[in-house]
């Protein structure tokens, strides 16, 4: 298995489970434990595992990055072209090549100590968490932070948006990431836009009424799309917008 994908997984894994060990609660499958105690550990090490994928897409660039493409995909008039699997597939694989670096020093800082046993649970959960606090700080809108702290009592402003609590931080870069999107979303639906009308004019004067012109105007997006190398475009785009 690719090394920086094993540390995606494992910092996600370690992000879930490290309060949990952090409390002292352990998964022991030793041979001396019943069959109804083994039972609940593996039932809850199996809930652990299948929410870590869940937990590591929030705090990366994917939303961002499939909504865009969803936006996108509206915007040209295709309801299942590209379908659901590749739009997800392809956000998916963006994201990976722009939070790469993160996860090798969240591998580097954190997780590597913490398999080589030189690192507790608790501070290789800090240590992973370090790099993804650094991206998504950057990418917070002083507004939707300022207005969920103000929701929460005792919470000050003066100290560094990357030390503020996940519960705090998470949500914020959530909004502000598809606030973000649904901004890019209006630029790329734009165009395709200005076609829709000119295409209805058209067939208004003409006195083609019952003639959709989203039907007549598909072909002419789609042709617009490819000679602008769309795809490329939207892709380099999105990318750029994290360096």
């Amino acid at each position: 298995m690719n090394k920086v994908a094993v540390a995606a997984w494992s910092a996600g894994f370690v992000m879930v489970a490290g309060p949990v060990l952090a409390q002292n609660v352990s998964i022991d499958f030793a041979d001396d434990g019943s069959l109804a105690t083994r039972s609940i550990q593996l039932f809850v090490l199996i809930t652990l595992l299948s929410i870590v994928p869940g937990l590591a897409i929030m705090i990366t660039c994917f939303p961002f990055m499939v909504t865009v493409l969803s936006i996108l995909r509206q915007g040209i008039g295709l309801q299942q072209s590209p379908p659901n699997m590749l739009i997800v597939s392809l956000a998916l694989f963006l994201t990976y090549f722009v939070m790469e670096p993160v996860f090798q020093t969240a591998w580097a800082n954190g997780v590597d100590p913490l398999l080589n046993d030189g690192l507790s649970v608790e501070d290789a959960f800090v240590r992973v968490m370090q790099p993804f606090r650094v991206f998504m700080s950057a990418r917070i809108s002083p507004e939707t932070f300022e207005s969920l702290a103000a929701l929460r009592p005792g919470v000050t402003l003066d100290q560094p948006v990357e030390d503020a609590s996940l519960s705090l931080l998470i949500p914020s870069f959530l909004l502000s990431e598809i606030e973000r999107a649904f901004q890019i979303g209006f630029l790329v639906f734009l165009p395709f836009l200005i076609i829709d009308l000119v295409v209805a004019a058209v067939l208004m004067s003409m006195g083609m009424m019952m003639v959709p012109p989203a039907i007549v105007s598909l072909p002419f997006k789609l042709a617009f799309f490819v000679v602008a190398d769309g795809w490329s475009l939207i892709a380099g785009s999105l990318v750029r917008s994290y360096f």
